[in-house]
């Protein structure tokens, strides 16, 4: 793919991720309901990041580990295969801190008297407290599940089809509090401009104190969560099913010579 098309997309998918996980953070502010209930709520309106990506069309870093099978079949070398890694990534987290910026400018956190904010600020503040060993095992499965779902959707025969077969493993990757890198990209900058930049008025509605949420920090966005989350993520979506389903189907076939 061209360089200026794929910067696009992925900057594109960044900011359908964060969509969703905005959605997500909305609709589980506020108390009311068991929290089982919340979390499979949360989870199904958060695929509607992935289901912008696929059906809309995008260029998402953790579906994009599964390009390792045409590495694996010698049609891409490794080198490219990594800058393409690269860029997507890149271009998700530009889409995604831009659309959290524009968000967070709208005042969506002052809603519910201020709920959602505290519950974005919640949500940053558990990403952040992770352990990195703990960090990277919950990227695995995040990850895992998010690529079984693009596989199952790339069998699909219409949009009806592929939404089905998202809905699923997305909701529970998120129910089960699995770490996906690009969707922190939104949760924890989120937490981060909150606690930054809201005025005191927010505070004093949603009822917590200003200047806490000690963990909810950039330092600990990218060292403690970003970097480990990435590592797992790469490991479930590229060696767990990636690297599975091609030694199952494609292993030992032959292949043309690999692209530059």
């Amino acid at each position: 793919m061209h360089f200026d098309r794929l910067v696009v997309l992925s900057v594109l998918a960044g900011a359908f991720i964060s969509l969703g996980a905005m959605f997500s953070t909305v609709v589980t502010a506020g108390g009311g309901i068991a929290p089982g209930v919340a979390r499979v709520l949360g989870g199904l309106v958060f695929s509607l990041g992935l289901i912008l990506v696929v059906v809309a069309g995008a260029e998402l870093f953790t579906g994009n580990t599964l390009a390792v099978i045409a590495t694996a079949s010698r049609r891409v070398r490794l080198g490219a295969l990594l800058k393409g890694w690269l860029i997507v990534y890149v271009g998700n987290f530009v889409g995604a801190l831009l659309t959290t910026l524009v968000i967070y400018w709208s005042g969506f956190y002052n809603g519910g008297g201020g709920a959602v904010g505290a519950r974005a600020l919640e949500i940053a503040a558990t990403k952040t407290s992770l352990g990195f060993r703990e960090a990277v095992l919950l990227g695995v499965l995040a990850n895992a599940l998010v690529c079984l779902a693009i596989w199952l959707a790339m069998s699909a025969r219409s949009v009806t089809d592929k939404v089905f077969a998202i809905v699923f493993p997305i909701t529970a990757f998120v129910a089960a509090g699995f770490e996906h890198s690009i969707a922190n990209m939104y949760f924890i900058p989120a937490g981060l401009f909150i606690k930054a930049w809201s005025p005191h008025s927010f505070w004093a509605a949603a009822g917590i104190k200003s200047g806490g949420y000690p963990t909810v920090t950039w330092r600990d966005f990218f060292v403690g969560n970003l970097l480990p989350v990435t590592i797992g993520n790469i490991i479930g979506g590229a060696v767990l099913v990636g690297l599975v389903y091609w030694f199952v189907y494609l292993r030992g076939q032959d292949a043309p010579a690999a692209s530059p």
